[in-house]
């Protein structure tokens, strides 16, 4: 199987130690890129020189919600600094990540929101996909890409709603990231909703070093993991694992303008 990884935190420090082998093994298990994602003003620096370093490693910028209280209002000026100065660059694929997470009480809704328009404009400004935390507020997500539907679209990260909020994503043009919360048994609701979900608008995804898949519990978790959640995500949809496979690599160089040969 040939397969991307859409989303992943390869630059935090939980890879430091062994970063090189976990590339080597993820290659050698046909994982060809690994799409590494900003969360806030001081990690950009160390997704970039990743992506600089390594053809398998594009980068997305972006400021993540949960890390509301690190982010300042200058950050956003930077960041539009950082996507005019790489506008163009092949090695930056996206803006993210970012969006709304209602999940956590102490996160302020309405800062929430502001920063989320911001960069949402930065995405359409820049003609780049948005790729974006939806953390219990698929509602209020969807109603503000309505507002601004930016051409590009992007992916809806960890996609974990209702098969009604994911046609209204689907509608506006996002793919749908899937990883490893729904090859754990107890994932009944979103079992289900795999199984009426589109091949075309699905992408594959680890969110390494979080939501290890059911196979790999307790453990750091890794694209090297990819092959056996996208053998278990088909074995819940009722696809061969191949199709699987072939329908999401070709999904995702769809979304980020790259060549693929199948």
């Amino acid at each position: 199987m040939r397969l991307i990884d859409t989303h992943t935190h390869l630059d935090f420090p939980d890879f430091d130690d062994d970063r090189e082998r976990l590339l080597a093994t993820a290659t050698a298990r046909g994982v060809e890129r690994m799409v590494v994602l900003g969360v806030d003003q001081q990690n950009w620096q160390r997704v970039w020189n990743l992506a600089c370093h390594d053809t398998r490693l594009p980068a997305a910028l972006g400021l993540h919600p949960v890390y509301l209280a690190q982010h300042r209002p200058e950050h956003l000026t930077q960041l539009r600094q950082w996507l005019e100065r790489l506008h163009g660059d092949p090695r930056l694929c996206a803006v993210g990540e970012f969006g709304l997470d209602y999940y956590l009480p102490a996160l302020d809704k309405a800062r929430q929101q502001s920063l989320f328009e911001a960069q949402l404009q930065m995405a359409c400004d820049f003609d780049l996909p948005a790729l974006l935390h939806v953390r219990r507020s698929h509602a209020q997500v969807i109603a503000t890409l309505k507002r601004y539907r930016p051409s590009r679209a992007g992916i809806v990260h960890a996609f974990a709603g209702s098969a009604e909020e994911a046609r209204e994503y689907i509608k506006l043009g996002f793919k749908l990231g899937l990883g490893g919360a729904a090859t754990w048994p107890q994932a009944l609701r979103l079992r289900k909703t795999l199984m009426r979900l589109p091949l075309e608008s699905l992408v594959l995804e680890t969110d390494a070093p979080d939501m290890a898949p059911a196979m790999h519990p307790g453990v750091r978790n890794s694209p090297e993991h990819l092959p056996d959640i996208a053998r278990a995500l088909a074995d819940i949809m009722g696809v061969e694992a191949q199709v699987l496979a072939d329908a999401t690599r070709r999904n995702t160089c769809e979304l980020f303008g790259w060549p693929h040969d199948d």
